[in-house]
């Protein structure tokens, strides 16, 4: 019994974690309800199993040979509740070296957020945690927000001149892959990921414009309106629109300025800049 089971293994940071796992050596269960992309995405590299955080009934065959664990959050469950019958779970089954959570900076002292009542959960039920505590993605650029830059040269972020601590999800899958690989150096401690520089989004327009070599423009808009564009226009779903907008506003208020060592420091190399992203 020595696997690690990495849930959201088709995401952005979970393709990752996967990836770096299996170059570890580390025996992987990927797990999601579209196992036929799993399955075109790993292939032999990794068992494959069918996967939903809202049916009890899919853990046992995800969990088999299990010893830890990568749990991320899919984004359209927006109540913490929907992931305690997993954790229950994962305290049932005995014998787990860690679980870690991809959770959010600052989260430790900050309620709101779904994220700090999982990292309770986790706690609470007695098992070896590592919560990873990610700043924001520097994929939301070319994911979630490339539809603007893509098609109107304009960046639709609402949080006027406050900066933001980007890292790429690459290197905290790797990251989190090494803590997965290695469980009982990393024990009970959460770790806060940044990029090396805080930034605002005039100079993330500034640095895309150079490296793309057309203008790109940062509108920084009102959080009323961002929410209404991204529902009515984009088409997004509400739920995932208020909780993309709580982290935003969080934003706004200065969480996402803090810069950490934590990546150099158990990786011993420098993670990507912002620059070297674009």
């Amino acid at each position: 019994m020595s696997r690690i089971l990495i849930t959201g293994a088709s995401g952005n940071v979970g393709r990752y974690v996967a990836q770096y796992a299996h170059k570890n050596g580390q025996e992987i269960t990927v797990a999601g309800t579209h196992t036929e992309t799993l399955a075109e995405m790993f292939g032999s590299a990794a068992k494959v199993a069918y996967f939903d955080f809202t049916d009890p009934s899919t853990f046992k065959t995800a969990l088999e040979n299990v010893d830890r664990v990568f749990i991320m959050r899919p984004p359209h469950l927006g109540k913490p509740e929907d992931l305690k019958p997993f954790v229950d779970a994962l305290k049932e089954q005995g014998g787990i070296r860690l679980v870690s959570f991809l959770s959010l900076l600052g989260v430790e002292k900050n309620p709101v957020p779904p994220h700090h009542k999982i990292e309770k959960y986790i706690e609470q039920a007695g098992l070896p945690f590592c919560h990873i505590r990610p700043s924001f993605f520097m994929q939301n650029i070319s994911g979630v927000h490339a539809f603007e830059i893509k098609h109107f040269n304009r960046i639709v972020v609402p949080v006027k001149n406050a900066l933001t601590s980007f890292v790429d999800a690459e290197d905290i899958g790797e990251i989190t892959a090494k803590v997965l690989s290695e469980p009982e150096l990393h024990q009970n401690r959460g770790y806060s990921i940044t990029g090396p520089a805080a930034i605002d989004y005039w100079q993330v327009a500034r640095i895309l414009s150079e490296e793309l070599g057309r203008e790109i423009i940062y509108t920084n808009p009102n959080p009323a309106f961002a929410k209404k564009y991204w529902m009515n226009v984009r088409g997004m779903e509400k739920e995932y629109c208020t909780v993309m907008g709580m982290l935003y506003m969080m934003t706004r208020f200065g969480a996402a300025k803090k810069v950490t060592t934590a990546f150099e420091q158990v990786m011993t190399f420098c993670p990507k800049s912002r620059r070297r992203f674009a």
